[in-house]
């Protein structure tokens, strides 16, 4: 059975974008020990144009083979032409709504049970299912949710998005790892207590 992982960038105080969702503000904090890191550990979360840029495009990937991502995680990069932004990967999901097509035959709508097409998509051969973001989506898949990869940056911001909109919940969770990075990212990994 493969794992939901909810791999995500967040400020120290928990929000993983202002107030209108940009998330913009993280990418300061991405310096060059950071995606060295990221190169090498998780090349497959780093967008097809990215590893491009970063002479990584033939990158095996380490952890997940399928990405889930909201409307609003898809739609910035969809303003600026990328409309397959992990096309590395063997499956891209959005999970809209309001979306009925796509622009990339690649890039696939979940428009009905989100809960259901994760059990389905757990329950194939394969490498993990990286849950991109956003908030409303980790909330509503929160029970679907094996592990947690928090890239925690050295920012405060105060308000914002939160992680997830799941409501409380008190959800045991176990540290399987924390690696802090020179420039004061800490990378945390939490499998869920079932």
């Amino acid at each position: 059975m493969r794992k939901l992982t909810y791999f995500i960038a967040t400020s120290v105080d928990g929000f993983i974008g202002a107030p209108d969702g940009d998330a913009d503000f993280i990418y300061s904090y991405l310096d060059g020990e950071f995606v060295d890191f990221l190169k090498a550990e998780y090349p497959e979360t780093i967008s097809t144009p990215g590893r491009v840029q970063l002479g990584i495009e033939d990158a095996e990937a380490k952890h997940f083979d399928t990405v889930l991502m909201g409307r609003g995680t898809y739609e910035p990069g969809l303003k600026v032409g990328v409309t397959s932004p992990y096309g590395h990967m063997r499956e891209q999901y959005v999970v809209s709504r309001s979306l009925t097509t796509t622009l990339d035959p690649a890039v696939r709508i979940i428009d009905g049970d989100l809960v259901e097409k994760v059990r389905e998509l757990k329950a194939e051969d394969g490498l993990g299912i990286w849950l991109c973001g956003g908030a409303d989506l980790a909330g509503q898949l929160i029970d679907e949710i094996d592990e947690f990869v928090v890239k925690t940056y050295p920012v405060f911001v105060g308000t914002g998005m939160p992680m997830s909109r799941a409501g409380f919940g008190a959800r045991s969770l176990e540290l399987t790892g924390c690696k802090a990075l020179g420039g004061g990212q800490v990378l945390t990994s939490y499998a869920v207590k079932r």
